[in-house]
C-alpha cells in the first residue's frame, strides 16, 4: 500500500515515522475519536504531553473533532510512536485536502524527524561516553 492514499468510502491513509516507530494512520470524517492499536488515546498514551503532540496537526489546521483516527503503531517507545502518529496524521490530512498542506508545512509537521539513537562504539560505555579514567 502507498504511504499516502485515498481509500474507499472517504478514508485517507498515510504512514508516519519517528525514531524506530512506524504508525499506519487512517482518517475519516467523524466526531474526533482517536484509536491507537484498538485502544482510546488517553488509555494508550498515559502522558498528557504525548496526547497534545498527537492532536497538534488538528490544532494547526483547525480541524479538531472533525476526523476519526485509527492507528496501527509499532516499534520504538511511546514518545517515538506519538511522533510517528503525529507525522502520519499530518500526511493523511494533506491527502484529504491539499489546502491544509501550507499550515502543516509551516509548523514542521510534514517533515520526518530523522534523529535516531547513535550506535554504541567499541572501547566506550555508550555512543560517546568513555570509561572513567583514574590517574593512580
Amino acid at each position: 500500500m502507498a504511504t499516502i492514499a485515498k481509500l474507499a468510502n472517504n478514508k485517507y491513509y498515510a504512514t508516519g515515522k519517528r525514531k524506530n516507530a512506524i504508525a499506519r494512520v487512517t482518517i475519516k470524517p467523524g466526531k474526533g475519536k482517536i484509536l491507537i492499536n484498538g485502544r482510546e488515546m488517553p488509555e494508550y498514551f498515559k502522558r498528557k504531553m504525548l496526547e497534545l503532540k498527537v492532536v497538534e496537526p488538528f490544532e494547526v489546521t483547525e480541524t479538531m473533532g472533525k476526523f476519526d483516527v485509527e492507528v496501527n503503531a509499532s516499534g520504538g517507545g511511546l514518545a517515538g510512536q506519538a511522533g510517528a502518529v503525529r507525522h502520519g496524521i499530518a500526511r493523511a490530512l494533506t491527502a484529504f485536502n491539499l489546502e491544509l498542506r501550507p499550515p502543516l508545512k509551516k509548523a514542521g509537521l510534514l517533515t520526518r524527524d530523522s534523529r535516531v539513537k547513535e550506535r554504541k562504539k567499541y572501547g566506550r560505555k555508550r555512543a560517546r561516553r568513555g570509561f572513567q579514567w583514574t590517574k593512580r
